[in-house]
């Protein structure tokens, strides 16, 4: 875990617009409420910021970056290097372009919902009954429903490692069952999403369904980063996770929930080492008692204290 000292990583970047802090703690950018600092967090102002950034910081320095954290897991001795959060005005900007939607990758799933209504659009509802941003939203091609954020990607600006901006089309994502596979140095700014013409109680319909669904059958208002594991090919990971009793399992203040078994919260006082060393002894005991070995679906980063 990084100390309190002031870093020289600080020293190292260029000028910047945007906000920079030091050992910021994580936990407060995860919906598991779990994490250790980033030894620098970088909140660019806009694109120009970002890609200054990246032009001029030192070569080998290590950078991460987050969303709103829902599908995260940041071990407790927090994240090396800079973390970028794209969470300014900039980035949560949106405009229509005829049968398209552009919109910043800071945006909040759940915002969609305001732009459908205000301008009889639907197609997107799925995406804002999941936690999230749209940017986190494209790197695990988030989907339920029936649906994949793959479906309604018409394509994306990027910037890259070179620092330079490019617009890439939905197939140079290579998107995969809850994952996507695209260059490392890319940094996925703006997307645009395909959408139908739709009348507003029509989609306020669909979403209030979507969300009651999720009220009885998921622990909507605890600390958890929703679904813990993929689901095996033609099985499903919670069935294999009651039938082998493994959500009576509890590591320290991390346990399995009653309304949903492949979703881990943090009852109040977990670390993020419980989470992951629960998440562990689950994979092991459905192993030891199925022969399938279940795969995280959370991603978990950093480095244990």
């Amino acid at each position: 875990m990084f100390g309190k000292k002031k870093t020289s990583i600080v020293k190292m970047l260029p000028k910047l617009k945007g906000e920079i802090r030091e050992h910021e703690l994580l936990a407060k950018h995860t919906w598991f409420g779990v994490g250790g600092p980033a030894e620098v967090m970088f909140f660019p102002a806009d694109n120009d910021d970002l890609r200054e950034f990246v032009r001029n910081k030192p070569h080998n320095l290590p950078v991460f970056v987050i969303g709103s954290g829902s599908n995260l897991l940041v071990r407790d001795g927090g994240i090396p290097g800079v973390v970028i959060k794209l969470s300014s005005k900039f980035y949560r900007q949106w405009q229509m372009d005829g049968d398209k939607l552009i919109c910043g990758a800071g945006m909040k799933n759940a915002e969609l919902k305001k732009i459908m209504t205000e301008n009889n659009i639907g197609g997107l509802e799925f995406l804002v009954s999941i936690p999230g941003s749209l940017g986190g939203a494209i790197k695990t091609n988030a989907g339920c429903f029936g649906r994949e954020l793959k479906d309604v990607l018409a394509g994306a600006t990027v910037i890259n490692e070179e620092g330079e901006e490019l617009e890439v089309s939905a197939d140079d994502f290579n998107f995969g069952y809850r994952c996507s596979f695209f260059p490392e140095g890319w940094i996925v700014t703006s997307m645009t999403l395909k959408v139908v013409p739709q009348d507003a109680q029509e989609t306020l319909r669909i979403i209030e369904e979507q969300k009651q669904y999720r009220l009885k059958s998921q622990p909507i208002n605890a600390k958890t980063a929703g679904s813990t594991f993929k689901n095996p090919e033609g099985l499903r990971a919670w069935e294999l996770i009651k039938n082998t009793k493994s959500n009576e399992l509890k590591v320290g203040g991390a346990a399995v929930s009653d309304k949903h078994c492949n979703f881990l919260i943090n009852t109040g006082d977990a670390s993020a080492e419980d989470i992951e060393n629960l998440g562990e002894s689950i994979i092991k005991k459905v192993k030891d008692e199925t022969s399938i070995v279940l795969e995280w679906e959370v991603k978990r980063v950093g480095i244990k204290k």
